[in-house]
């Protein structure tokens, strides 16, 4: 058996239209051209479509609040979103993990006046930044202006514009910081990057990240929310529960579909050409991470493997 290492190095090789697409390639595209599109979705919230990681907007008399705030060059645009959604001034920014493509735009967030909310475990890698082997990604360590100041272990809760909107940290699942952000009087869910609306999710790794924990967090929002709840997914369109489900049902049947090959002892390189991810393929396998990428992540972290 190929031990975690190699597969970690090897991983690196397909997945390098992964996150390294997701944050880096977009993060040097020209944002000049990226226009921010919202789109309402209840009373008070919205989401903000642009490049990288889906916003969410909930604005009223008390201010406005964003949830995750893409790349900096971004920022001036994304805060005339905010002011053309509802002409209210930024005051809090949550954070769903710490990805540059979510949280890229904090320090201008700040400087406009917001605080910065996120998990523990946000700040933290903010602050330590990270050489991310199987991505390829170099994170220098974030200026203090764009650090989280207010962090939470598990649940917070933000009583503004007539909703009580909680951010409940999840089992690690894309990163070991993830958060769900929930508008209940809106009927509105932000699950962050633990939901890839229409194609196969990137996990990573050394960041915390686990399918494990990623199948374990749609099931906990699914267990939360009605037929009607319009889910935002970290990339991708608004979806519903119903979508929601076939992406849990869809990691569900590859995890075991790999983990039958981690017990039958096959390779890295025999578990990929086996195709495991084939049934859901058409559907899921057309986004970020190809198949074979998605193969070799979960193949990776299930125990077996680890050796």
């Amino acid at each position: 058996m190929i031990g975690r290492r190699y597969a970690l190095a090897a991983a690196a090789v397909l997945l390098g239209g992964g996150l390294a697409l997701a944050t880096h390639v977009v993060a040097q595209n020209d944002m000049s051209q990226v226009e921010i599109k919202s789109e309402k979705l209840g009373d008070h919230v919205w989401v903000l479509y642009g490049a990288g990681g889906n916003i969410g907007l909930c604005s009223g008399a008390d201010g406005a609040l964003l949830v995750d705030d893409q790349f900096a060059p971004l920022s001036a645009k994304i805060l005339a979103a905010v002011k053309q959604a509802n002409d209210q001034p930024l005051r809090w920014v949550v954070n769903t993990h710490w990805h540059g493509d979510h949280v890229g735009g904090n320090e201008n967030m700040a400087n406009a006046g917001a605080t910065l909310i996120a998990h523990d475990r946000v700040r933290q890698r903010m602050i330590e930044g990270q050489d991310n082997k199987t991505y390829g990604r170099k994170v220098e360590p974030a200026p203090a202006k764009a650090l989280p100041i207010v962090t939470f272990d598990d649940t917070t809760t933000l009583h503004v514009n007539g909703e009580d909107v909680v951010a409940f940290h999840v089992a690690p699942a894309h990163t070991d910081g993830d958060v769900v952000v929930w508008f209940p009087h809106a009927n509105v869910v932000h699950m962050g990057d633990t939901f890839f609306s229409g194609f196969y999710p990137i996990i990573d790794l050394e960041s915390g990240g686990s399918i494990h924990g990623m199948i374990a967090a749609s099931e906990r929002v699914l267990r939360r929310i009605g037929d009607d709840t319009k889910v935002i997914p970290g990339h991708g369109k608004v979806a519903d529960k119903a979508t929601l489900q076939r992406y849990h049902d869809m990691l569900v049947g590859v995890r075991g579909a790999v983990a039958k090959l981690v017990k039958e002892k096959k390779t890295l390189e025999q578990a990929v050409a086996a195709k495991p991810t084939a049934p859901w393929d058409e559907a899921w396998g057309k986004g970020f991470v190809t198949p074979d990428a998605f193969t070799k992540v979960v193949w990776t972290e299930l125990p077996a493997a680890k050796n």
